[in-house]
Protein backbone atom coordinates (compact mmCIF):
# COMPACT_ATOMS: atom_id res chain seq x y z
CA UNK A 1 0.00 0.00 0.00
CA UNK A 2 2.83 2.41 0.84
CA UNK A 3 4.52 1.70 -2.50
CA UNK A 4 1.26 2.32 -4.34
CA UNK A 5 0.73 5.60 -2.46
CA UNK A 6 4.27 6.70 -3.31
CA UNK A 7 3.75 5.93 -7.01
CA UNK A 8 0.48 7.89 -7.04
CA UNK A 9 2.13 10.92 -5.43
CA UNK A 10 5.10 10.72 -7.81
CA UNK A 11 2.70 10.56 -10.77
CA UNK A 12 0.82 13.61 -9.49
CA UNK A 13 4.11 15.46 -8.95
CA UNK A 14 5.30 14.78 -12.49
CA UNK A 15 1.88 15.76 -13.90
CA UNK A 16 2.09 19.04 -11.96
CA UNK A 17 5.55 19.64 -13.40
CA UNK A 18 4.22 19.04 -16.90
CA UNK A 19 1.35 21.51 -16.39
CA UNK A 20 3.87 23.93 -14.90
CA UNK A 21 5.88 23.67 -18.11
CA UNK A 22 3.08 24.40 -20.57
CA UNK A 23 1.52 26.96 -18.21
CA UNK A 24 4.76 28.87 -17.67
CA UNK A 25 6.45 28.42 -21.06
CA UNK A 26 5.08 31.87 -21.86
CA UNK A 27 7.32 33.34 -19.16
CA UNK A 28 10.47 32.84 -21.16
CA UNK A 29 9.40 33.27 -24.76
CA UNK A 30 6.22 35.35 -25.07
CA UNK A 31 8.15 38.59 -25.48
CA UNK A 32 10.52 37.09 -28.07
CA UNK A 33 7.63 35.70 -30.11
CA UNK A 34 5.60 38.92 -29.91
CA UNK A 35 8.56 40.98 -31.18
CA UNK A 36 9.29 38.32 -33.85
CA UNK A 37 12.78 37.79 -32.52
CA UNK A 38 12.08 34.04 -32.61
CA UNK A 39 9.53 31.85 -34.37
CA UNK A 40 7.16 30.03 -32.00
CA UNK A 41 8.57 26.52 -32.52
CA UNK A 42 12.19 27.61 -32.32
CA UNK A 43 11.38 29.60 -29.17
CA UNK A 44 9.64 26.62 -27.57
CA UNK A 45 12.49 24.24 -28.43
CA UNK A 46 15.05 26.66 -27.01
CA UNK A 47 12.99 27.20 -23.86
CA UNK A 48 12.53 23.45 -23.36
CA UNK A 49 16.28 22.82 -23.65
CA UNK A 50 17.20 25.69 -21.33
CA UNK A 51 14.57 24.58 -18.79
CA UNK A 52 16.21 21.15 -18.83
CA UNK A 53 19.66 22.65 -18.29
CA UNK A 54 18.51 25.03 -15.57
CA UNK A 55 17.07 22.21 -13.47
CA UNK A 56 20.59 20.92 -12.75
CA UNK A 57 22.13 24.23 -11.66
CA UNK A 58 21.16 24.30 -7.98
CA UNK A 59 19.22 22.75 -5.10
CA UNK A 60 18.63 25.59 -2.62
CA UNK A 61 15.05 26.22 -3.71
CA UNK A 62 14.19 22.50 -3.51
CA UNK A 63 15.43 22.35 0.09
CA UNK A 64 13.30 25.37 0.99
CA UNK A 65 10.20 23.60 -0.36
CA UNK A 66 10.96 20.22 1.24
CA UNK A 67 12.00 21.51 4.66
CA UNK A 68 10.88 25.11 5.17
CA UNK A 69 7.11 25.27 4.63
CA UNK A 70 5.35 22.40 6.39
CA UNK A 71 6.39 19.74 8.86
CA UNK A 72 7.11 16.60 6.88
CA UNK A 73 4.09 14.38 7.61
CA UNK A 74 4.39 10.63 8.02
CA UNK A 75 2.81 7.45 6.67
CA UNK A 76 -0.33 7.32 4.56
CA UNK A 77 -1.48 10.58 6.12
CA UNK A 78 1.60 12.26 4.71
CA UNK A 79 1.01 10.82 1.25
CA UNK A 80 -2.59 12.00 1.37
CA UNK A 81 -1.47 15.53 2.22
CA UNK A 82 1.07 15.63 -0.61
CA UNK A 83 -1.39 14.18 -3.12
CA UNK A 84 -4.10 16.66 -2.16
CA UNK A 85 -1.60 19.53 -2.39
CA UNK A 86 -0.62 18.52 -5.91
CA UNK A 87 -4.25 18.10 -6.99
CA UNK A 88 -4.98 21.64 -5.78
CA UNK A 89 -2.00 23.03 -7.70
CA UNK A 90 -2.82 21.12 -10.90
CA UNK A 91 -6.46 22.22 -10.78
CA UNK A 92 -5.52 25.88 -10.46
CA UNK A 93 -2.94 25.61 -13.24
CA UNK A 94 -5.58 24.24 -15.61
CA UNK A 95 -8.12 26.90 -14.66
CA UNK A 96 -5.58 29.70 -15.12
CA UNK A 97 -4.43 28.24 -18.45
CA UNK A 98 -8.01 28.02 -19.72
CA UNK A 99 -8.64 31.66 -18.77
CA UNK A 100 -5.31 32.76 -20.29
CA UNK A 101 -4.32 34.16 -16.90
CA UNK A 102 -0.54 34.23 -16.18
CA UNK A 103 -0.84 33.16 -12.57
CA UNK A 104 1.90 31.43 -10.62
CA UNK A 105 2.33 27.65 -10.72
CA UNK A 106 4.72 28.07 -7.81
CA UNK A 107 2.19 29.75 -5.56
CA UNK A 108 -0.45 27.24 -6.62
CA UNK A 109 1.89 24.53 -5.29
CA UNK A 110 2.62 26.43 -2.07
CA UNK A 111 -1.07 27.14 -1.53
CA UNK A 112 -1.83 23.48 -2.11
CA UNK A 113 0.78 22.39 0.45
CA UNK A 114 -0.52 24.79 3.11
CA UNK A 115 -4.19 23.97 2.46
CA UNK A 116 -3.64 20.21 2.56
CA UNK A 117 -1.43 20.48 5.66
CA UNK A 118 -4.07 22.51 7.51
CA UNK A 119 -6.83 20.06 6.48
CA UNK A 120 -4.67 17.19 7.72
CA UNK A 121 -3.78 18.97 10.99
CA UNK A 122 -0.10 18.96 10.04
CA UNK A 123 2.20 21.74 11.22
CA UNK A 124 2.66 24.72 8.91
CA UNK A 125 5.87 26.72 9.40
CA UNK A 126 4.25 30.13 9.16
CA UNK A 127 7.58 31.92 9.61
CA UNK A 128 8.88 30.04 6.56
CA UNK A 129 5.71 30.81 4.61
CA UNK A 130 6.11 34.50 5.45
CA UNK A 131 9.83 34.86 4.77
CA UNK A 132 10.24 32.37 1.91
CA UNK A 133 6.90 32.77 0.12
CA UNK A 134 4.91 35.87 1.01
CA UNK A 135 7.76 38.39 1.15
CA UNK A 136 9.37 37.20 -2.11
CA UNK A 137 5.89 37.15 -3.67
CA UNK A 138 5.54 40.86 -2.88
CA UNK A 139 9.14 41.98 -3.42
CA UNK A 140 10.11 40.07 -6.58
CA UNK A 141 7.49 41.72 -8.85
CA UNK A 142 8.44 45.14 -7.45
CA UNK A 143 12.09 44.41 -8.23
CA UNK A 144 11.14 43.17 -11.70
CA UNK A 145 9.08 46.30 -12.34
CA UNK A 146 11.84 48.64 -11.18
CA UNK A 147 14.61 46.71 -12.96
CA UNK A 148 12.66 46.60 -16.22
CA UNK A 149 12.00 50.33 -16.10
CA UNK A 150 15.55 51.34 -15.13
CA UNK A 151 17.25 49.05 -17.65
CA UNK A 152 15.01 50.35 -20.43
CA UNK A 153 15.77 53.96 -19.44
CA UNK A 154 19.50 53.13 -19.56
CA UNK A 155 19.13 51.53 -23.00
CA UNK A 156 17.19 54.51 -24.34
CA UNK A 157 19.92 56.88 -23.17
CA UNK A 158 22.79 54.66 -24.39
CA UNK A 159 21.34 54.20 -27.87
CA UNK A 160 19.71 57.62 -28.21
CA UNK A 161 21.78 58.44 -31.30
CA UNK A 162 21.61 54.98 -32.90
CA UNK A 163 19.79 54.38 -36.13
CA UNK A 164 16.33 53.07 -35.09
CA UNK A 165 16.19 50.40 -37.80
CA UNK A 166 19.62 48.95 -36.96
CA UNK A 167 18.93 49.16 -33.22
CA UNK A 168 15.68 47.20 -33.58
CA UNK A 169 17.44 44.49 -35.57
CA UNK A 170 20.28 44.19 -33.04
CA UNK A 171 17.94 43.98 -30.09
CA UNK A 172 15.89 41.35 -31.90
CA UNK A 173 19.07 39.28 -32.10
CA UNK A 174 19.93 40.07 -28.46
CA UNK A 175 16.53 38.77 -27.40
CA UNK A 176 17.65 35.27 -28.35
CA UNK A 177 20.18 35.47 -25.52
CA UNK A 178 17.87 37.18 -23.02
CA UNK A 179 15.06 34.67 -23.70
CA UNK A 180 17.52 31.79 -23.17
CA UNK A 181 18.61 33.36 -19.88
CA UNK A 182 15.00 33.66 -18.79
CA UNK A 183 14.28 30.03 -19.70
CA UNK A 184 17.36 28.90 -17.78
CA UNK A 185 16.15 30.80 -14.73
CA UNK A 186 12.72 29.23 -15.08
CA UNK A 187 14.24 25.75 -15.07
CA UNK A 188 16.44 26.68 -12.11
CA UNK A 189 13.41 27.82 -10.11
CA UNK A 190 10.45 25.70 -11.10
CA UNK A 191 11.98 22.24 -11.56
CA UNK A 192 13.42 22.49 -8.05
CA UNK A 193 10.00 23.12 -6.51
CA UNK A 194 8.72 19.76 -7.68
CA UNK A 195 12.00 18.13 -6.64
CA UNK A 196 11.28 19.34 -3.10
CA UNK A 197 7.86 17.67 -3.07
CA UNK A 198 9.22 14.42 -4.52
CA UNK A 199 11.95 14.30 -1.88
CA UNK A 200 9.30 14.80 0.83
CA UNK A 201 7.43 11.80 -0.58
CA UNK A 202 10.60 9.69 -0.57
CA UNK A 203 11.27 10.61 3.07
CA UNK A 204 7.69 9.77 4.06
CA UNK A 205 7.99 6.38 2.32
CA UNK A 206 11.33 5.70 4.07
CA UNK A 207 13.09 5.45 0.71
CA UNK A 208 15.64 7.95 2.01
CA UNK A 209 16.44 9.22 5.49
CA UNK A 210 16.29 13.01 5.09
CA UNK A 211 15.35 15.76 2.66
CA UNK A 212 18.84 17.22 2.30
CA UNK A 213 19.80 15.04 -0.69
CA UNK A 214 18.12 15.10 -4.10
CA UNK A 215 18.72 11.85 -6.03
CA UNK A 216 19.88 12.20 -9.61
CA UNK A 217 16.84 10.37 -10.99
CA UNK A 218 14.57 12.92 -9.29
CA UNK A 219 16.44 15.80 -10.94
CA UNK A 220 16.34 14.11 -14.34
CA UNK A 221 12.64 13.20 -14.08
CA UNK A 222 11.51 16.66 -12.96
CA UNK A 223 13.70 18.36 -15.55
CA UNK A 224 12.35 16.20 -18.37
CA UNK A 225 8.71 16.68 -17.40
CA UNK A 226 9.15 20.45 -17.14
CA UNK A 227 10.92 20.48 -20.49
CA UNK A 228 8.22 18.36 -22.19
CA UNK A 229 5.50 20.59 -20.77
CA UNK A 230 7.34 23.66 -21.99
CA UNK A 231 7.57 22.29 -25.51
CA UNK A 232 3.82 21.64 -25.48
CA UNK A 233 3.40 25.40 -25.20
CA UNK A 234 0.86 27.64 -23.48
CA UNK A 235 -0.51 29.79 -26.28
CA UNK A 236 -3.37 31.39 -24.35
CA UNK A 237 -1.02 32.85 -21.75
CA UNK A 238 1.55 33.83 -24.39
CA UNK A 239 -1.02 36.12 -25.97
CA UNK A 240 -1.67 37.81 -22.62
CA UNK A 241 1.99 38.38 -21.82
CA UNK A 242 3.15 39.15 -25.33
CA UNK A 243 0.45 41.52 -26.56
CA UNK A 244 -2.41 42.25 -24.16
CA UNK A 245 -0.34 44.04 -21.49
CA UNK A 246 1.54 46.21 -23.99
CA UNK A 247 2.73 46.02 -27.59
CA UNK A 248 6.40 45.26 -27.06
CA UNK A 249 9.29 46.15 -29.37
CA UNK A 250 12.64 44.28 -29.33
CA UNK A 251 14.48 46.70 -26.96
CA UNK A 252 11.68 46.53 -24.39
CA UNK A 253 11.43 42.78 -24.78
CA UNK A 254 15.16 42.48 -24.18
CA UNK A 255 14.97 44.76 -21.11
CA UNK A 256 12.06 42.79 -19.64
CA UNK A 257 13.68 39.38 -20.13
CA UNK A 258 17.10 40.47 -18.87
CA UNK A 259 15.64 42.13 -15.77
CA UNK A 260 13.41 39.20 -14.92
CA UNK A 261 16.21 36.64 -15.40
CA UNK A 262 18.48 38.65 -13.08
CA UNK A 263 15.85 38.63 -10.33
CA UNK A 264 15.43 34.85 -10.70
CA UNK A 265 19.16 34.17 -10.37
CA UNK A 266 19.52 36.41 -7.31
CA UNK A 267 16.52 34.76 -5.62
CA UNK A 268 17.81 31.25 -6.40
CA UNK A 269 21.49 31.56 -5.53
CA UNK A 270 21.59 34.20 -2.81
CA UNK A 271 18.29 33.81 -0.94
CA UNK A 272 17.23 30.25 -1.97
CA UNK A 273 13.77 31.78 -2.27
CA UNK A 274 11.18 30.13 -4.55
CA UNK A 275 9.81 33.12 -6.49
CA UNK A 276 7.26 33.16 -9.27
CA UNK A 277 8.73 33.45 -12.74
CA UNK A 278 5.29 34.58 -13.91
CA UNK A 279 5.14 37.45 -11.44
CA UNK A 280 8.65 38.63 -12.22
CA UNK A 281 8.43 38.64 -16.03
CA UNK A 282 4.96 40.21 -16.04
CA UNK A 283 6.15 43.03 -13.77
CA UNK A 284 9.30 43.50 -15.86
CA UNK A 285 7.16 43.81 -19.01
CA UNK A 286 5.09 46.49 -17.28
CA UNK A 287 8.24 48.31 -16.17
CA UNK A 288 9.93 48.33 -19.55
CA UNK A 289 6.67 49.22 -21.28
CA UNK A 290 6.01 52.16 -18.96
CA UNK A 291 9.06 53.95 -20.41
CA UNK A 292 7.03 54.52 -23.59
CA UNK A 293 4.33 56.20 -21.50
CA UNK A 294 2.35 55.22 -18.44
CA UNK A 295 -0.77 54.99 -20.59
CA UNK A 296 0.93 52.57 -22.97
CA UNK A 297 0.50 49.81 -20.38
CA UNK A 298 -3.00 48.37 -20.35
CA UNK A 299 -3.47 48.67 -16.62
CA UNK A 300 -6.91 47.06 -16.75
CA UNK A 301 -5.33 43.84 -17.99
CA UNK A 302 -2.55 44.26 -15.42
CA UNK A 303 -5.16 44.64 -12.67
CA UNK A 304 -6.83 41.37 -13.67
CA UNK A 305 -3.44 39.63 -13.64
CA UNK A 306 -2.58 40.95 -10.18
CA UNK A 307 -6.00 39.84 -8.93
CA UNK A 308 -5.15 36.36 -10.19
CA UNK A 309 -1.87 36.52 -8.27
CA UNK A 310 -3.68 37.36 -5.04
CA UNK A 311 -6.25 34.58 -5.27
CA UNK A 312 -3.89 31.84 -6.48
CA UNK A 313 -2.65 30.63 -3.09
CA UNK A 314 -6.02 30.63 -1.27
CA UNK A 315 -7.78 29.09 -4.30
CA UNK A 316 -5.24 26.27 -4.57
CA UNK A 317 -5.33 25.83 -0.78
CA UNK A 318 -9.12 25.46 -0.83
CA UNK A 319 -9.04 22.88 -3.64
CA UNK A 320 -6.27 20.98 -1.82
CA UNK A 321 -8.28 20.94 1.42
CA UNK A 322 -11.32 19.62 -0.45
CA UNK A 323 -9.12 17.04 -2.16
CA UNK A 324 -7.78 15.93 1.20
CA UNK A 325 -11.29 15.50 2.53
CA UNK A 326 -12.36 13.55 -0.56
CA UNK A 327 -9.42 11.14 -0.30
CA UNK A 328 -10.04 10.55 3.41
CA UNK A 329 -13.75 10.00 2.74
CA UNK A 330 -13.00 7.50 -0.05
CA UNK A 331 -10.15 5.58 1.56
CA UNK A 332 -10.48 6.35 5.28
Amino acid sequence: METFSLLVVLGAAFLFTYTNGFHDSANAIATSISTRALTPRIALAMAAFMNLAGAFLGSGVAKTVSEGLIETPTGNEGMTILFAALVGAIAWNLVAWYLGLPSSSSHALFGGLVGAALAGSSTVHWDGVLTKIVLPMVLSPLLGLAAGYLLMVALLWTFRRADPHHAQRRFRMAQTVSAAGMALGHGLQDAQKTMGVVVMALVIADVQDDASTIPLWVKVSCALMLSLGTYAGGWRIMRTLGRRIIELDPPRGFAAETSAASVLYVASYIFHAPVSTTHVITAAIMGSGATRSVRAVRWGVAKNIVTGWVITMPAAAAVAALGYGAVRLAFG
